[in-house]
């Protein structure tokens, strides 16, 4: 580990060991550097790197605080990770396949939880998609939000921003506008119909059964036209 590794670790062993609990206030970086043994530099980079991490929250003339650390915070990096991955094609099926693990046990675990109004939700995106299976942002825009309304109902924050970390809106986007292109829109949005009344029958086996049916579905197809970069491109801005 380099210093400046250390000097994190230090700092986040405070935090997790209650010493400085969520909303804290830091002491002065000279106390800070002294308490740890460390250089004020050394002290200054960590907390540096720790307020990137949204671990810590600098504010300017008022001193540097631990964020609230929830997991929506925390992770809240993880889709710009996955932004910067959609150029490696490995790296998109590993996202998939993350994807097709967490989905349907999500889908599965929101059947329990799930009110009329909630369901009402899902209908109306699952409507808004089957009017904008021609254009392929307003399909994306729906599509994103059919399934952020499903795992809402979870109430689960870590599992709905893993979610939304790694089915990126940018992916989204190049896979609807890869389906609109082959014509294979119909079979994908039969699918989300198919999920929708897994989830209006309370079904939780089903509802399992429905989302792993989908996730799959688009796993495969990504795979084969992942072997095309006219079919799918997946480097360079969405025109």
């Amino acid at each position: 580990m380099s210093l400046t590794d250390k000097a994190i670790a230090q700092i986040r062993q405070l935090i997790a060991s209650g010493v400085l609990p969520p909303g804290a206030k830091l002491p002065p970086e000279p106390e800070l550097a002294a308490q740890l043994g460390l250089s004020r530099n050394l002290a200054r980079e960590a907390v540096k790197a720790l307020s990137v991490a949204r671990v810590l929250e600098i504010r300017r003339g008022d001193g540097t605080y631990v964020t609230s650390l929830q997991p929506s915070l925390l992770l809240e990096g993880l889709g710009g990770a996955v932004e910067l991955l959609q150029g490696d094609p490995g790296a998109v099926l590993d996202l998939m396949e993350v994807r097709r693990l967490l989905e349907p046990a999500a889908t599965a675990l929101a059947v329990a939880r799930l009110s009329d109004e909630r369901l009402a939700e899902v209908k109306r995106h699952l409507d808004a998609m089957r009017e904008a299976r021609d254009d392929v942002e307003r399909l994306n825009a729906h599509d994103v939000a059919f399934h952020r309304a499903i795992v809402d109902v979870t109430g689960n924050e870590t599992l709905i921003t893993l979610l939304e970390g790694i089915s990126g809106r940018t992916l989204r986007a190049r896979i609807w506008r890869g389906l609109v292109d082959t014509r294979a829109a119909a079979r994908t949005l039969a699918e989300h119909e198919g999920i929708y009344a897994a989830l209006a029958t309370r079904d939780a086996v089903l509802c399992h059964a429905a989302a792993l049916v989908h996730v799959n579905s688009t796993e495969q197809w990504l795979r084969e036209h992942l072997k095309s970069t006219e079919a799918l491109p997946v480097t360079g801005p969405l025109e």
